[in-house]
């Protein structure tokens, strides 16, 4: 605890503050990428706290919501076989698909589950020979190296019923593709320093050069996200874009040399769709041939499926920060924790949850 208070103390906050308040000239945008840095950032206040020239907007940075319609739809119908065990997280039940979520099919009688780790459902398929186990496997790369591990355990202890239905998201990609949205408006990002704790921080670098924008990777913290800040105001007003690493208690250039090798070893980059964005080149993992006797897509045949969303769902403009979650008219009414329409209300870590979790329904103009 002692560690964690020093990361929320009110003095350094407030002094952190009043220097970005000295620095800042210009107005700016600047986006956090991470689920978990806008919790913070709306649970404290952060982006209230700021001088007027900075407007923090919220990234596609929780891998819930952006898991794509197509893959929750088929999740579902994996899922509603009599011969299936499927097993998840638990944000993932109430992930609305085209025609419901897993919990309530659960309820009509599917045998879902919620495992704690990918391992536990390895487990699973160990205890139920007859059945086929199946895990979905979703996130950005930090959750990679934990799904590669229980693909390689269940090979080593050839568990041959079990597989994972995978999505996993590349956050670099996901950036990238914000930079060059029509009518984008993000001039900076705070960069999810639990993703880059894995895979390092080398390909951002790549990003910040060619499209002119400062990269900081943050924590989760009120003095971590005020630092980020502050760093990426420096830039802005210097005219520098360069990756810098404010979370260096954690993160690496390098990132986690083990991880990244367990990754390269199980997984392959593909193109992934992204719910709310579209098709992103290169911005996702599959699962590797030589690991094609566990991968669900190959072992599963579904029917082609035709997705729909809620018409009145915004979440899309939500995640690539054109619009706040108070922006929308369903907000708060026909649109709750309770009654979501989209995955940015439902999930732990979505914007639209967490401007309701904190009272935030309205947008900050009207609340000043």
């Amino acid at each position: 605890m002692r560690y964690l208070e020093e990361y929320r103390d009110p003095d350094v906050a407030a002094g952190l503050l009043r220097e970005i308040r000295r620095v800042v000239r210009s107005p700016w945008v600047i986006m956090e990428v991470c689920g978990g840095q806008t919790h913070s950032i709306v649970r404290y206040g952060i982006d209230r706290m700021l001088p007027e020239e900075i407007e923090l907007v919220h990234g596609p940075g929780c891998p819930v919501c952006v898991t794509a319609l197509e893959t929750i739809d088929r999740a579902h119908a994996i899922a509603a076989r009599p011969d299936v065990i499927f097993t998840s997280f638990g944000d993932m039940l109430r992930v609305p698909g085209s025609h419901g979520d897993l919990l309530s099919l659960r309820g009509r009688g599917a045998d879902v589950r919620v495992v704690y780790s990918p391992l536990d459902a390895v487990g699973i398929a160990r205890q139920n020979p007859d059945k086929n186990v199946v895990f979905l496997g979703i996130g950005f790369e930090t959750t990679a190296p934990a799904n590669a591990m229980a693909l390689v355990q269940a090979r080593r202890l050839r568990v041959a019923n079990f597989s994972m239905l995978l999505s996993h998201v590349l956050v670099p990609p996901s950036i990238a593709a914000i930079l060059q949205t029509r009518g984008n408006r993000v001039q900076a990002f705070l960069g999810p320093g639990h993703v880059c704790a894995v895979v390092g921080t080398r390909e951002y670098e790549a990003i910040a050069a060619r499209y002119g924008v400062p990269i900081v990777i943050t924590g989760f913290e009120p003095v971590d996200l005020l630092e980020g800040i502050l760093m990426a105001v420096r830039q802005l007003e210097a005219g520098r874009a360069e990756v810098e690493n404010q979370y260096a208690r954690t993160v690496t250039r390098e990132g986690n040399t083990i991880a990244r090798e367990i990754i390269a070893a199980v997984f392959e980059v593909t193109d992934r769709k992204w719910r709310g964005i579209g098709a992103i080149p290169k911005s996702g993992y599959k699962i590797s041939y030589e690991f094609r006797d566990h991968d669900a897509d190959r072992l599963f045949a579904v029917e082609e499926i035709a997705t729909e969303e809620p018409a009145a769902c915004i979440s899309g403009m939500v995640l690539r920060g054109l619009k706040k979650p108070c922006d929308c008219p369903a907000f708060g009414k026909t649109c709750t924790p309770r009654t979501p329409l989209g995955a940015t209300m439902v999930s732990a870590e979505g914007a639209c949850a967490a401007y309701y979790q904190y009272g935030r329904s309205v947008p900050e103009e009207a609340a000043e």
